[in-house]
């Protein structure tokens, strides 16, 4: 299985610590699908001009993921501020906002396409303004879209019909509410729902056939990347054999394996 993801790029600075570690929606994606074990991976994103942005692209390089064809621009690199409280949940507490992330968006062109058509699944998400692109993206590789907690009903009749795989945040709806998003999804285009609950497990629908997955319980030290963490294991595993319960049992273990480190994929760096 070979994935490409697209879009945002940051550092989240653990201000109690002191430390940041690179991170990002479809930056966590890459390096956790490519640990999962896939064959290729790549990224473009629009980096910074600082030693932040040049720190994240060095951590993805150290761990096999490609970023030839990513932009870099004259701006700073997006800087979330994150606290953990007792649960090891991430907290978090905002940031500058003049950076490349608020700035800029990256526009595809042929060039990109050309590119990102040698992969089986692209994925992307909400944080990553690419939805004016998915039309023409869904034509040379398979979506995958990270909603987060994005339900809006306008805002799934545009993204919906362009996307393979959408993921969802929803950890405090209802099973009812679940089952309505999944089938709404569904409705508009999408063929795999998935709708991670944290510590409630996920449930996923298919068209036909709802799926639940409970979470294997660890000592959680920090739970930032733990959804990325399940969407890489999802795509990697349902992507190379299109067994759900199979490939939702792995995801519950990579998420939950992700929580027992600090960061999105670790690699801390002093602030």
């Amino acid at each position: 299985m070979k994935l490409i993801a697209v879009g945002d790029n940051v550092t989240d600075c653990y201000l109690d610590e002191g430390i940041y570690y690179p991170g990002g929606n479809a930056v966590n994606v890459a390096v956790d699908c490519k640990r999962d074990g896939a064959e290729k991976v790549n990224y473009i994103g629009v980096f910074g001009n600082d030693d932040r942005a040049d720190y994240i692209r060095a951590c993805m390089e150290e761990e096999g993921v490609t970023c030839e064809r990513s932009r870099k621009v004259f701006a700073p690199t997006c800087q979330p501020g994150v606290k953990i409280n007792e649960e090891g949940d991430r907290i978090f507490v905002g940031g500058i906002r003049d950076t490349c992330q608020h700035l800029f968006s990256i526009r595809l062109q042929r060039e990109d396409l050309e590119v990102i058509k040698e992969y089986d699944i692209c994925h992307t998400s909400c944080y990553s303004n690419l939805e004016y692109d998915l039309e023409t993206l869904s034509r040379v590789c398979k979506v995958s879209f990270d909603f987060s907690d994005e339900h809006d009903d306008d805002y799934m009749k545009r993204v919906c019909p362009f996307v393979t795989y959408a993921f969802f945040s929803g950890s405090d709806m209802s099973e009812e509410e679940i089952h309505a998003l999944a089938k709404k999804a569904a409705g508009y285009g999408t063929k795999i729902i998935g709708i991670t609950r944290g510590s409630k497990g996920s449930v996923f629908y298919d068209g036909t056939e709802f799926y639940t997955q409970g979470i294997c319980k660890v000592d959680v030290v920090d739970a930032m990347g733990a959804g990325d963490a399940f969407i890489a294991a999802f795509l990697r595993h349902y992507a190379d054999n299109k067994d759900m319960k199979e490939a939702l049992s792995y995801a519950a273990e990579r998420a939950a394996y992700a929580c027992t480190y600090a960061g999105g994929f670790g690699h801390p760096h002093k602030a």
